[in-house]
């Protein structure tokens, strides 16, 4: 007897499952990497919307949340996930500036921003308007997190490599059966392969792509991250990752030439060295409309659950949301209405 089988193990996934295996539960994870969003997610954990100078949702404290969770996970893993790295935010006129002091009279948003603008950052990306820095920020490597990660749970004997068949799995005196496997409990993580889940596919997750490309640039030298219309984000080695772009409309996996053409373009706004294209990855970002997550127990089946909805901010929003989660099925403490998908009763 299983007390929880997990569907998915990308950040949703990672985070509920340390959260259990921390807590002492037996489970089960099933993955069969159908989804990319995060394998190719950006990785930056930045809590300030750059496009308007304001905190995302609930960032600073999703913040104090994740930084622990992925310093607990270096430790545990034996591996480097965390990179500290400011944001540099490239400004456009005179009134971007202005809107990023105003910024500055919220609390909230001022210890992420400073007061010193900085007018040259590398001689290869030139502004006339200079460049405001994001204090308290920096990358998680997501590709390693999930290979390392799923290899841990590989050396528990915890991880299953499959598709999951939904048809298959049964609802018996209080129990969830599946091939053999029988759990208390049952928690989907599944990102996008959301819209094949069809205890939960009536919820509203609007798939959202997103594609990067990764250059090298031997000349650029760079070892900040840059946001303007898009990010430059160092990986190491003279290699950068591009992005990124958000397609509503597309839901192929596949990497397209358009966001390619788009990103060069802005690309060649920004930087004035040469570089090369060596790569290209896209995913479908499990997004919604309220660009809040969607977290909470089945209307029908107890015992079934869903972890989704994180959109862009995974690496962010992950640990707490999987918190809150099993803070509810395991001790009854609500969750946030706001995340909640009893706010959408009559879908599920």
């Amino acid at each position: 007897m299983l007390d929880y089988i997990l569907v998915g193990a990308g950040l949703s996934g990672i985070a509920v499952a340390e959260k259990l295996i921390d807590s002492g539960k037996n489970i089960r994870v099933f993955e069969n990497h159908s989804q990319s969003s995060s394998t190719v997610a950006g990785g930056i954990y930045n809590p300030v919307i750059l496009k308007r100078f304001t905190l995302a949702w609930e960032a600073d404290e999703q913040l104090k949340t994740a930084i622990p969770f992925y310093r607990s996970l270096e430790k545990k893993l034996k591996t480097s996930l965390i990179s500290e790295m400011p944001v540099y935010r490239k400004f456009h006129s005179v009134e971007e500036q202005n809107n990023w002091f105003a910024a500055m009279d919220k609390p909230s948003v001022a210890a992420f921003l400073s007061p010193n603008l900085i007018s040259q950052i590398n001689p290869n990306i030139p502004s006339d308007f200079s460049f405001g820095m994001v204090k308290n920020t920096g990358v998680i490597n997501t590709e390693l997190l999930l290979d390392a990660y799923r290899k841990y749970l590989k050396e528990l004997d915890v991880f299953i490599t499959e598709d999951f068949q939904y048809d298959m799995l049964q609802l018996k005196n209080d129990q969830f059966n599946y091939k053999g496997f029988q759990s208390k409990r049952i928690i989907f993580c599944d990102g996008f392969g959301m819209a094949r889940n069809p205890f939960f596919n009536k919820l509203p997750l609007n798939g959202n792509k997103g594609e990067y490309l990764i250059i090298k640039s031997e000349a650029l030298k760079l070892e900040v991250a840059v946001k303007s219309s898009i990010f430059i984000l160092p990986l190491g080695k003279d290699l950068y990752k591009i992005g990124a772009t958000y397609n509503n409309k597309d839901k192929t996996p596949e990497p397209t030439e358009d966001a390619r053409e788009y990103l060069l373009e802005k690309l060649r706004t920004l930087i004035t060295c040469d570089f090369e294209v060596v790569g290209q990855v896209a995913g479908i970002r499990p997004a919604t409309a309220d660009r809040k997550p969607l977290v909470g127990e089945h209307s029908e089946y107890k015992g079934m659950f869903c972890c989704n909805g994180f959109g862009s901010r995974g690496v962010l929003i992950g640990p707490t949301v999987a918190r809150k989660l099993i803070d509810f099925i395991e001790n009854g403490t609500p969750i946030p209405s706001d995340i909640n998908i009893r706010r959408y009763a009559k879908k599920c």
